[in-house]
């Protein structure tokens, strides 16, 4: 109810920005608004995590090429899902990725249920094999929109660091915990620390 509530608020205060980012949007790229990914949630029921669209339309196509072309890039995709300069991201998909306004739209995964405001970090069904004995953690909670991985570096920590922050967080759950992540969510975002 907090998180329905919470999120209620949000898109009513942002309004004006979201707003003003679907204009930016369409007036730079005529292809799709959103971006709707395929990401594991609570008890491994897979869902659409809805961002705003920052790369090109056939991105898929150009991340083969790309990984085709840069064998030591395609060894740390294929670790980490994370990539520095990712050929596929617009310009301003760039801005928007390092200001995380491109997860806005995630709010309304909030208010179906799908995530959480504060949880662990969305992930692919590929991604769950990093998680090892720690992916009954994960999947117990709902994804967040915020979590301690976005507080404490993002894109600056290892992909080792990330599942056990998720760990920690699921088995060191209370409300003040999710209070202070979402304090300390703004300071960070306004900062882009860690973002790529």
């Amino acid at each position: 109810m907090l998180d329905i509530f919470l999120a209620v608020i949000g898109i009513v205060l942002l309004s004006p920005l979201i707003l003003g980012l679907i204009v930016l949007l369409k007036l730079t790229d005529s292809g799709p608004l959103l971006y709707g990914h395929r990401r594991v949630g609570f008890g491994g029921r897979e869902f659409r995590c809805w961002k705003f669209r920052t790369m090109v339309v056939n991105g898929d196509e150009v991340l083969r090429q790309y990984l085709a072309k840069n064998p030591s890039i395609a060894a740390m995709w294929q670790e980490q899902h994370k990539l520095v300069d990712d050929p596929r991201v617009t310009p301003l998909g760039a801005i928007l990725r390092k200001l995380s306004l491109d997860e806005l739209p995630q709010l309304l995964n909030v208010l179906t249920g799908e995530m959480s405001l504060v949880g662990p970090r969305p992930v692919v069904q590929a991604e769950l094999d990093h998680y090892a004995s720690s992916i009954r953690h994960y999947l117990s909670a709902r994804p967040g929109l915020s979590g301690l991985w976005q507080i404490s570096g993002r894109s600056n920590t290892t992909y080792f660091e990330r599942v056990q922050m998720d760990r920690f967080y699921v088995m060191n759950w209370n409300l003040r915990m999710d209070l202070r992540i979402i304090l300390m969510t703004i300071p960070a975002v306004a900062m882009s620390r860690g973002a790529h």
